[in-house]
């Protein structure tokens, strides 16, 4: 009897995936979580997900800002929200892990998802005089690329195709049009947005919307923070290091964090 054919060997190791998911800080998990959930409830045809959280510019008023906050967690079927979690756990992972998780609720819970939202309302209606809605967590996947990009240029200016040398920052611009000519129903304008925001973010324009180390700091000693929450992230990197004091570590209480590298203009990359 002919023994049966070997399967083919999977193009990813499973166990390196397990322990990568495994290893997600804080603020990442719930937001995977919250795209995950969302998604499940669109399931459903009772109550529209996507009519809910999306933003276009006849729905978004005062009693609808909430729309700024939930059109990156809320996606069009399992395709579009597989493609975002597969591009934005990474980046989101490793915006955390650089600069802590109350820095990362604080941004991307506030101005790096209303920025970039709000500039998408303000040009689809007063100058395209549109009302395309928008929602997707490529928002923030553009955001990050742009914030990135930038950082990348004040270390290398330039990559090569060929004989051409094309400027690094460049490169989000190329993956906008991209993805714009390959995938149905994306919004150019949207992750144009996103990628400008980014830039600013990248060149420290946006340092002011930082909350200030101080105040976080302070935060995670009165609330424990560290001792409470698994795989949370201190905004003290030098202190406490990624998930904060080992058992017999000694950490000085004068010590200073690490600077958040859009604030000081380093040319250090995210995580």
């Amino acid at each position: 009897m002919a023994s049966p054919a070997a399967l083919p060997p999977l193009p990813f190791n499973p166990s390196r995936v397990r322990s990568y998911l495994l290893r997600l800080p804080l603020f990442t998990r719930l937001v995977v979580l919250a795209i995950i959930i969302f998604w499940l409830l669109e399931l459903q045809t009772v109550w529209s997900v996507v009519e809910w959280g999306r933003i276009s510019p006849e729905e978004v008023n005062l009693t609808t800002m909430y729309r700024l906050n939930t059109y990156p967690l809320v996606h069009l079927g399992f395709f579009h929200t597989f493609i975002n979690l597969l591009a934005l756990t990474p980046l989101l992972e490793r915006f955390e892990a650089e600069h802590g998780t109350l820095t990362s609720i604080a941004l991307f819970i506030g101005p790096l998802s209303t920025f970039p939202g709000g500039i998408y309302l303000l040009i689809e209606k007063f100058i395209l005089h549109r009302n395309n809605a928008v929602v997707g967590a490529s928002v923030w996947v553009f955001l990050l690329l742009g914030s990135e990009a930038i950082r990348t240029y004040k270390s290398n200016p330039h990559f090569s195709i060929g004989d051409f040398r094309i400027p690094t920052w460049t490169s989000p611009l190329f993956i906008c049009v991209v993805v714009w000519m390959l995938a149905a129903q994306t919004s150019l304008l949207g992750h144009l947005c996103s990628v400008l925001i980014g830039y600013l973010l990248g060149l420290g324009y946006l340092k002011f919307l930082v909350p200030p180390e101080k105040v976080l700091r302070w935060i995670e000693g009165k609330l424990n923070l560290l001792g409470r929450l698994p795989h949370y992230v201190s905004v003290d990197q030098k202190t406490y290091g990624r998930f904060g004091v080992l058992p017999t570590a000694g950490a000085s209480g004068g010590e200073r964090g690490t600077p958040m590298s859009f604030m000081a203009g380093s040319t250090q990359r995210l995580g």
